[in-house]
């Protein structure tokens, strides 16, 4: 008894992964294997790169707190000592965002953490 395939299956799988490779150079969005194979790797850089945009978000923002509090005689480390010592309870991601939209706030919050 010969073999049977389930060709419609199979064709929708090849199709599935031959889209997700659309746009890819060459090869990489026409030959199935090549695609797989490089499909999995987006994958993995995707997964990684996720976590690491946290980090660079937090080192973004801290280079934009620290530039701000330079402006008007502190560091970053002295700003942030300050805030945890006055209870402020403000995290960087807002922080940095007065520091660079709205500078008048920014210094209101210096001001205070000073004085």
């Amino acid at each position: 008894m010969p073999r049977s395939q389930n060709k419609v299956a199979s064709h929708r799988r090849r199709k599935r992964i031959l889209a997700r490779a659309k746009g890819y150079w060459g090869g990489r969005s026409k030959v199935l294997t090549i695609a797989k194979h490089h499909i999995d790797k987006a994958g993995q850089h995707a997964y990684r790169d996720r976590r690491l945009k946290k980090r660079s978000f937090r080192q973004l923002w801290i280079a934009r707190i620290n530039a701000a509090a330079r402006d008007h005689g502190m560091t970053y480390s002295q700003l942030i000592s300050a805030l945890s010592k006055k209870d402020v309870v403000i995290n960087r991601k807002v922080l940095a965002d007065l520091a660079a939209r709205n500078p008048e706030a920014f210094s209101e919050v210096i001001t205070f953490v000073k004085g």
